[in-house]
């Protein structure tokens, strides 16, 4: 190892440390390094410019062990442990340390967020600190800086095994409120996915993995530069049968009942397959950056059914193409930075089989579907989204920041095939063949929604140990008017070890289309005079590097929301559901973290997650999320270049939303384990996975009315393995 001039100063002073081998040579790392530099300069034997260098905030906080750069939380990039929000970043060496396959995987990690699943598809719901929906809109999940989120139901595409995690560079997420820098949806909190620059490459990798379900991916990424022009490009395809795990009620089995029919394809195999691509290619020229990502998801299975009644027949088609183009100057004039984007996000849903929602001769009191109950909704969108965004420093201890933007939302074609319509209460009634009703008749027509927004935000030094940022973000939507979103967060360094936050914000979750604009369907119809969800989320959080080696962080939060949309009863009986602003909630918790370096090879870490939510129209628990959540995580090195994982979650105590009769969920435990090789360039390296490996019997909750009466199995023991080159 080489070592810097005061690496050799501060050995001569103060020796090797007391036991363990190499490693104990104190100024071996770059945390290391920097409490040397620091004691050294505390001598005065370091030079004036090194030692006016180290009064920067900054090279303390190095000395200390600083994690992760985040810059979620504010738009520009800050130290993790000063970051004025409670927050985690996950690393690409992170994720490859795991032995995660799917995006998924890595996300259950965080603390407070769950990766729970609906009926539909099996969708991924990412419930945060107990905030539970359909679809969970509340999360806001961005891919590069784009919002990832469908206009029809707010929801993202992802779906178990197919959410490639190789091209990741590190993964921010926010818990908690971020709508005063983010906007729509940043309600319980942000999810940033950050691809891998053409440095973070650095060559080309190609891969293969293949595992249960007959999961198969290749990839292949390369990142390189001539010149000014950097590349950077990514391209895996992924199929997949799908688990297939037993569903042993559906709902055409309560419609056997009430029928006395026996139409219901329960017990029966959930339908899961597929095929994925996703392909990106980003290029930079000095301070231009254009990115074309693209995500195409073909023949998906419906998983336990879109109506929570099996299907084997439909099958879905999505595709989601993002363009985007960003200008940036660090250096526009003295003081001052700008950056301007512009982003476009095209999406299609298509049924090529069209959905049996019901089996063949399911039965209703308004008649028979000899040939099932069948339908095939789609639609096509666009997203144009234009930002500014101005940084002053002129002000002495203060960095402001200034952004203005507008985005056009544009569902510019729905189509619909159809063979039933609905009687006035909601009931469906057979028609005599499929039918196409896109123009007489859709589930929802061609809308167009327009948003203005600006923001202001002040980050101030207002000491040496004390910074506050404070700042606002006003909405203004062309169909449900404005909305204004304050935060105000309080970072002090109580000592160079410890670091305490005080955190307050607000948030909002707009109306997806679905919700707004849904007709001809008594069932769920829409609501034109939605208002938007909200939420008011107070935290308090601290960061200590208790040792070298050791970190621990915790907080606390309390949140409460309002105009929760919820389908409901109309007023007069008999004439369906509409969507309406009827519901509050309150919440509270505590999340608890530690990262222990045992040794130079050996990391231990791990998280606990408490929260209590509560509806407070029933008085009763929300429902569906875990109040207790437990990971634990160890990675270790060992031999020449050989890597093992293990990881241990934990989910306890989930309960039925009120009006659910069902007994609680069942707890459940999963054991992950990982092995890998470490060779380097031009070598080929391994790594297999084997996911619950103790084959345990976990499920997720089916909501209320439990249309799948024994909840949503999961997974059994899986095995993946793969191979991958770097040249």
């Amino acid at each position: 190892m080489k070592y810097e001039p005061e690496d050799k100063l501060l050995r001569a002073l103060v020796g090797p440390m007391s036991s363990g081998g190499p490693r104990t040579w104190y100024p071996s790392g770059p945390c290391q390094r920097a409490a040397a530099q620091l004691l050294l300069a505390g001598l005065g034997l370091l030079g004036p410019a090194a030692a006016m260098a180290l009064s920067d905030e900054d090279d303390l906080a190095r000395a200390y062990g600083e994690r992760p750069m985040i810059s979620a939380a504010t738009g520009t990039p800050q130290p993790l442990r000063r970051a004025p929000a409670v927050a985690t970043v996950i690393t690409a060496e992170d994720i490859a340390a795991m032995g995660a396959v799917d995006l998924e995987d890595v996300l259950e990690t965080v603390p407070g967020l769950h990766i729970g699943r609906i009926a539909n598809r099996y969708s991924g719901l990412f419930v945060m600190r107990g905030v539970y929906s359909f679809f969970t809109p509340q999360m806001l999940v961005l891919q590069d800086g784009v919002p990832t989120t469908v206009l029809l139901q707010s929801n993202r595409l992802t779906t178990p095994l197919m959410n490639p995690v190789q091209h990741i560079a590190r993964i921010e997420v926010l818990r908690g409120p971020g709508s005063a820098v983010h906007g729509a949806d940043a309600f319980s909190g942000v999810i940033h996915i950050i691809s891998k620059s053409a440095d973070e490459i650095g060559g080309t990798q190609a891969g293969l993995r293949h595992g249960s379900f007959d999961t198969t991916q290749a990839w292949l990424q390369h990142g390189g530069a001539a010149g000014p022009l950097q590349a950077a490009a990514f391209l895996s395809m992924t199929r997949s049968d799908g688990m297939r795990r037993t569903i042993e009620a559906d709902a055409q089995t309560r419609n056997d009942a009430a029928a006395g029919t026996q139409a219901s394809l329960a017990p029966g195999p959930t339908q899961l397959g597929g095929r994925a691509v996703d392909g990106q290619l980003a290029l930079g020229w000095r301070q231009w950056q254009a990115r074309v990502t693209v995500r195409l998801l073909d023949d998906m299975g419906t998983g336990a059914g879109i109506a929570s009644a099996l299907d084997p027949v439909g099958r879905g088609s999505f595709h989601r193409t993002t363009a985007a183009l960003s200008w940036t100057d660090e250096q526009l004039a003295d003081d001052w930075s700008l950056s301007f984007g512009l982003s476009q996000l095209r999406y299609v849903q298509r049924i090529p089989t069209p959905l049996q929602l019901y089996p063949p001769g399911a039965t209703f009191p308004t008649g028979v579907f000899p040939e099932g109950m069948i339908g095939a909704p789609e639609t096509w969108e666009r997203q144009t989204r234009i930002s500014l965004v101005a940084g002053y420093r002129g002000i002495a201890n203060h960095h402001l920041r200034i952004g203005l933007g507008h985005d056009h939302l544009h569902m510019y074609r729905t189509r619909e095939r159809k063979n039933f319509s609905f009687a006035p209460n909601g009931l469906p009634v057979p028609l005599p063949a499929v039918i196409d009703f896109s123009e007489s008749g859709p589930f929802l027509r061609p809308n167009r929604r327009r948003l203005d927004y600006v923001y202001l935000q002040d980050e101030w030094q207002m000491g040496k140990d004390w910074r506050l940022t404070a700042g606002a973000r006003h909405d203004r939507y062309s169909d449900f008017g404005g909305t204004t979103n304050p935060r105000i967060a309080l970072v002090w360094d109580a000592t160079h070890a410890l670091t305490a936050k005080l955190l307050y914000g607000s948030a909002f979750r707009a109306p997806n289309y679905t919700e707004f604009h849904s007709i001809n369907n008594p069932v769920a119809r829409g609501n034109p005079a939605l208002l938007p969800e909200t939420n008011r989320t107070t935290e308090l959080g601290l960061a200590w590097q208790a040792r070298a080696d050791l970190e621990l962080n915790a907080n606390v939060f309390r949140y409460r929301m309002k105009n929760i949309i919820r389908n409901l009863p109309n007023p007069i009986p008999g004439t369906g559901s509409t969507y309406q602003n009827a519901g509050s909630q309150v919440g509270r918790g505590f999340e608890l973290e530690a990262g222990w370096d045992a040794s130079r090879r050996l990391r231990v870490a791990g998280n606990y997650a408490y929260q209590r939510s509560t509806d407070t129209n029933s008085g009763r628990d929300a429902g569906n999320a875990p109040h207790h959540q437990w990971h634990a995580r160890l990675d270790w090195r060992f031999a020449h270049a050989w890597a093992a994982s293990a990881s241990f979650n934990a989910l306890a105590d989930t309960r039925r939303a009120a009006g659910d009769p069902r007994p609680a969920v069942a707890d459940y435990r999963t054991l992950d384990l990982g092995l890998r090789t470490l060779r380097g360039r031009g070598e080929w390296n391994f790594a297999a996975t084997v996911l619950n490996a103790l084959d345990a019997e976990a499920r997720e909750p089916a909501p209320a009315p439990g249309l799948v009466r024994h909840d949503l199995p999961l997974a059994g023991r899986s095995v993946h393995v793969q191979a991958s080159l770097v040249f």
